[in-house]
């Protein structure tokens, strides 16, 4: 164990972060006790259960509480608990440095924010609770010894670019926090921190329903004006301790009635659980009765968290089982495309020492998770029907990883389908529902239309698009990643087919378009296009596996296009990217038949076969396509050489 006092300097963001806290970017100063006792519940939870999992480990559990301690004179204020504790390396890690690999983004938006209300919102979404003390705080120290170790270790920092570690040989067990407070500036909304009153009303808004008991000095009423100055004899010439009294009431929030509990008591208890200072976007409360039952208090956050995307993420539903906390992270109880809500499931009838591998193959478990699911996604249906503004949040914040679940949930695919919301473009602004898109078709239309890409103006300009445009037909807009992932599994909606635009044949024309004379106009046109396309499909064989006709475009000269079961491009490339190598899939080559320059190369194949230059000019008609669609050339210095020529020859 090292020995002597440690100077360490925090990280490059830890020290930006603390500075914008010292400096006070949030109003409401009263938040740093929420973080402070909410941290300090986590940590009995975890003691409680390491003792559990543990019998060897060498702790005491028999009054697991958390005391705070006011000193007026010297204006300090301690949160201690007797929980889980820290080792000093743990300090080390955990309060020097900010391990997460958003933080740099975090920074970057903190600053630019023009606000101090949007500064909020980003601290609450990133969540740095211990870093809120040095909002009220001129000096921080904080003694802790992690369960079952022997010496202490105590770390003390004002925040101004470094702090301090040294071992302490008599250190409780868990982790206490000393405040050495900032005088008081109430137009700062910096208040008294050192009077018990207001501490006891911080708790009882912000933290009363925490399941452990917070204690405090209990207050001593004012002294009779006609009592004796005299001390009582019987007391002894030795001060007494201070009375201890619980000012938390311990009610689990999700076993009280709902008409007992406020919306602000839900939005605290979210704020407890999830460590964000902003409130949900919605609670969603359950219980279930009879041979299985079980309490839930779920909520759908109102920002998506830093973390959504990263690999070391983690779900947010705790379990409890009869009160006692068992995991802060159940990943049997909510599916990975629903990792964004919060809350806590508590059951009754689970064995007090379950672990993830039985929790995963538990009926039980899978039954809750079924439920838990499904309440989930009617509360969004319920939200999109009810509520437009809350649903476009919803969706902007968690849309993507929603849709996650369409390729991983087939049980509540269409559910998903219901819920989510998709560009079109019947509409430049608005997004639109699946369900809005089919009361929208066309007369006689059969299917869904969409396309994929990487914009939305690659994906409105593609020659794809120019039939449907023409026709009047609404295509859906898929740009996100996963877009192109979920098309190819989710195959109707409603029973109408979903299309996409950029693969198989294409007919738009309705029964009463279908005369006679079209048809017989549209055979002929293939008789006098056949030896073009045969010959263009052997001359362009390295390139595509076929060239045909389309019927898909109006004024591009070609396009190209996938079978019907072909994977496109940019999915190919996402497999690719994680490492899956795919044999090559030559795609189809459409020409426009109306189209000047293709008409004219007809016309030039059928009097010159042999020139050598109408091959090239087959080459840079696949090129040109492929260029439209967003495509990249295999070799773009001879394209641009092609390209030249042709151009000098007009000269």
């Amino acid at each position: 164990m090292t020995t002597g006092v440690e100077t360490f300097e925090f990280q490059v963001e830890a020290r930006q972060l603390l500075q914008l806290m010292i400096h006070s970017i949030y109003s409401n100063k009263d938040v740093f006790l929420r973080e402070l006792i909410s941290n300090a519940s986590d940590a009995l939870d975890r003691l409680r259960l390491e003792s559990l999992r543990d019998e060897n480990l060498q702790a005491d559990t028999s009054d697991l509480h958390i005391a705070i301690e006011i000193d007026k004179e010297s204006r300090t204020l301690t949160v201690r608990d007797n929980g889980i504790g820290m080792s000093h390396d743990g300090v080390v890690e955990l309060i020097g440095t900010i391990a997460n690999s958003g933080t740099a983004t975090f920074l970057k938006e903190l600053r630019e924010s023009k606000d101090a209300a949007a500064s909020a919102d980003l601290i609450g979404q990133f969540g740095v609770g211990f870093y809120s003390s040095f909002m009220v705080a001129d000096e921080v120290t904080m003694v802790t010894r992690h369960a079952g170790e022997t010496q202490g270790t105590r770390w003390v920092s004002t925040g101004e670019g470094t702090y301090t570690i040294e071992p302490v040989d008599d250190a409780p067990q868990g982790t206490s926090v000393t405040l050495k407070l900032k005088p008081e500036d109430t137009e700062d909304h910096l208040y008294d921190y050192a009077s018990p009153w207001k501490i006891r009303e911080i708790i009882k808004q912000h933290s009363d329903f925490i399941t452990w008991p917070i204690r405090m000095a209990a207050v001593q009423p004012p002294a009779r004006p006609d009592a004796s100055d005299e001390p009582d004899a019987s007391e002894g010439s030795e001060e007494k301790a201070p009375e201890l009294e619980t000012v938390n009431s311990m009610k689990a929030l999700w076993a009280r009635p709902k008409d007992e509990v406020t919306e602000d008591e839900y939005h605290e208890f979210y704020k407890h659980i999830s460590h964000d200072w902003n409130n949900p976007l919605e609670t969603i409360r359950m219980q279930a009765e009879g041979t299985f039952e079980y309490q839930s208090l779920l909520f759908i956050p109102a920002r998506a968290p830093q973390d959504l995307y990263m690999q070391d993420r983690k779900r947010g539903v705790q379990l409890y089982v009869k009160r006692v906390f068992i995991m802060d992270d159940c990943e049997a109880l909510m599916p990975e495309y629903l990792r964004f809500v919060k809350g806590v499931v508590d059951a009754a009838d689970l064995s007090l020492n379950v672990s993830r591998e039985t929790l995963q193959q538990d009926r039980q478990i899978q039954l809750m998770r079924r439920r838990l699911v499904k309440k989930v996604l009617s509360t969004v249906k319920d939200i999109m029907s009810s509520d437009a503004e809350r649903y476009a949040t919803f969706w902007k914040e968690f849309g993507r990883v929603l849709k996650e679940g369409l390729l991983s949930d087939l049980e509540n695919r269409d559910a998903i389908l219901e819920v989510c919301s998709f560009a079109s473009t019947h509409d430049a602004e608005q997004p639109t529902t699946l369900r809005g898109y089919t009361e929208r078709m066309k007369e006689g239309q059969e299917h869904i239309y969409y396309m994929t890409g990487e914009s939305r103006s690659i994906v409105e300009s593609s020659p794809h698009m120019e039939a449907f445009r023409d026709k009047g037909f609404e295509v859906l807009v898929l740009t996100d990643p996963i877009d192109e992932l979920w098309v190819d599994a989710v195959r109707e909606f409603d029973g109408k087919q979903l299309r996409s635009i950029a693969k198989g044949q294409v007919d738009l024309d309705s029964a009463d378009e279908k005369d006679e004379e079209a048809e017989a106009e549209r055979e002929q046109r293939k008789k006098d296009f056949a030896e073009l396309l045969s010959w263009m499909t052997t001359t362009l064989s390295e390139q595509v596996k076929e060239v045909r006709l389309s019927s898909r475009l109006t004024t591009s000269p070609a396009c190209i296009v996938g079978d019907t079961f072909d994977i496109t491009p940019a999915l190919a490339n996402i497999y690719r990217s994680m490492g899956q190598e795919l044999p090559e899939t030559k795609r189809i080559l459409e020409l426009n038949p109306t189209h000047p320059l293709v008409s004219g190369l007809r016309k030039a194949h059928g009097e010159r076969k042999d020139d050598s230059g109408l091959a090239e000019t087959a080459e840079l008609l696949y090129s040109m396509a492929l260029l439209a669609e967003g495509g990249e050339l295999s070799d773009p210095s001879r394209f641009i050489k092609l390209v030249a020529e042709r151009v000098q020859q007009t000269l």
